[in-house]
């Protein structure tokens, strides 16, 4: 069954609203409730994005990536490496 897409929208505003007000109370990143409302906002962008596409044909204009691509990162200046860069350019 295809969600429409408008209230896919609805749903994505209420979960970034949801997502700012829990950051304003806890101010802590690992808050419980926090991470339950940053879960909840993943949830309702992929919705949101799946709903378009099935509904429009388009894409949302936002490139999404994973924690695996986290690891092409150099964990101290999040800049890619000499040695990443050319094992990322030599998998294209």
């Amino acid at each position: 069954m295809a969600i429409d897409p408008r209230a896919a929208l609805d749903r994505l505003i209420a979960a970034f609203e949801a997502h700012y007000d829990a950051v304003a109370a806890a101010q802590d990143s690992d808050a419980p409730a926090v991470v339950a409302a940053a879960n909840t906002l993943m949830d309702a962008f992929d919705t949101y994005d799946d709903a378009l596409f099935t509904g429009f044909g388009v894409d949302t204009p936002f490139d999404i990536y994973s924690d695996e691509d986290d690891e092409e990162y150099d964990d101290e200046d999040g800049e890619l490496d000499e040695d990443d860069l050319e094992e990322f350019t030599d998998e294209e």
